[in-house]
């Protein structure tokens, strides 16, 4: 994985509601290609095969076929090769793995890749039911009025029941990940406040979702886009040399994994009672990434950007990684090391309940935080000495799993 290096990102703001802008996905994706190219220091000539990550464009929007949509929001790219990817949650990040994956057949040497969603330009009620469509209709949460909110609350009961479950460790993820956001100029809750009583079970200050869920459990729907630059390493060295840097600076990808179950959540529960993690095609892609990197284990990780849609996701996440024993993932919030100053910080910049969560961007903005990371890039919520960051993106009840280590180059 030496060959496939980032040469810049961008993200949109999060907090912005495009539909009340007067603007669409067409926009956003404008807006992102054209930050993405700038950040890069690159013209839109130098991008060979652009791959877009998008779930529920049709739902949400009506419009398909958003592999076209770079090029006809942006004319310089007519002409370039074009594809829509998706997997719900994580179809960001099967659009970089298919960038990825041509890189290294050597098809091309520069690929731009941008994930993009806007779900806020609908009521509450029909979000929750485009959402849906990335379970298994016809056979799961028939009737369920929030689908994704009772599905995780179902994975949060399989924990309890295997290991039990202390609310409030699951509080203080969404503590941690709302403090962390409020230092990122982009994040959608920057400006929000929370009284303590948020983050416990008080019915008034955190009322109940789904199951034993709370709203501070839950990331919200979002608007944005996100986008970065993947180059071969020949494509990468000539272009620092052009920019006066190293290929040292750049951030590479060192390793990846990815791993898809069916769709039924039921299924997966069922299948998880014989292996020690809830997951264990989830501890697979995480451990097919390390391998890949080299790595023994989190040890060697400098900082974790991981799936929270729901806190249970990140609570799962932890041992799914290997911070704690499975089940234990609660000693790693208890002793601080996952905090942006620990050990090993988890979701520095907020997470998907902080940064907010538009599901085809959201494995590119994950991606491309690591990415800052590593490269020193990160702001206010950089995590000193940073030079390896891993990543875990999932799409519906855990079906699609992707992990990426990236690193800086040296």
């Amino acid at each position: 994985m030496s060959g496939v290096y980032v040469l810049g990102g961008f993200q949109t703001d999060f907090a912005r509601n495009a539909a009340r802008e007067g603007v669409g996905v067409g926009e956003l994706v404008d807006e992102t290609v054209r930050g993405t190219l700038a950040d890069a220091g690159l013209e839109a000539s130098a991008i060979e095969v652009i791959h877009v990550g998008n779930a529920f464009g049709e739902l949400f929007t009506g419009q398909a076929q958003l592999g076209a949509m770079p090029a006809t929001m942006y004319p310089a790219l007519w002409g370039v090769p074009g594809a829509r990817h998706e997997a719900a949650c994580a179809s960001g990040s099967i659009a970089l793995l298919a960038a990825a994956a041509e890189l290294e057949a050597g098809r091309y040497d520069c690929a731009l890749v941008i994930g993009v969603e806007q779900e806020r330009n609908v009521g509450g009620e029909v979000a929750a039911r485009h959402l849906g469509a990335a379970a298994w209709i016809g056979h799961e949460a028939a009737g369920v009025r929030f689908v994704w909110p009772q599905m995780f609350a179902d994975i949060e009961e399989a924990y309890a029941a295997r290991w039990g479950l202390d609310r409030r460790w699951l509080g203080a993820i969404a503590a941690q990940n709302l403090g962390n956001a409020k230092d990122n100029p982009l994040a959608q809750t920057r400006a929000w406040t929370f009284p303590p009583e948020a983050f416990t079970e008080d019915d008034i200050a955190n009322p109940l979702v789904a199951g034993r869920l709370r709203r501070t459990d839950c990331a919200q729907l979002t608007d944005g886009g996100a986008g970065v630059i993947l180059a071969s390493e020949r494509f990468a060295r000539d272009h620092a040399a052009r920019r006066g840097t190293a290929i040292a600076a750049l951030a590479r990808i060192r390793g990846w994994g990815h791993r898809t179950a069916g769709l039924g959540l039921g299924e997966k529960l069922d299948r998880s009672r014989a292996p020690d993690h809830l997951l264990p095609h989830v501890r697979a892609a995480i451990l097919d990434a390390y391998r890949r990197a080299d790595l023994e284990g989190p040890a060697q990780l400098d900082g974790i950007e991981t799936h929270d849609c729901f806190t249970i996701t990140q609570y799962l996440a932890l041992d799914h990684f290997g911070l704690t024993a499975p089940g234990e993932s609660w000693r790693a919030v208890a002793d601080g090391r996952t905090a942006r100053g620990g050990a090993l910080p988890v979701n520095p910049g907020g997470g998907l309940i902080g940064i907010g969560h538009p599901v085809g961007a959201t494995g590119v903005r994950m991606f491309h935080d690591a990415a800052r990371q590593v490269t020193g890039a990160a702001g206010a919520a950089q995590v000193s000495g940073a030079r390896t960051f891993a990543t875990l993106n999932l799409g519906g009840s855990g079906t699609t799993a992707v992990s990426f280590v990236l690193g800086g180059a040296a």
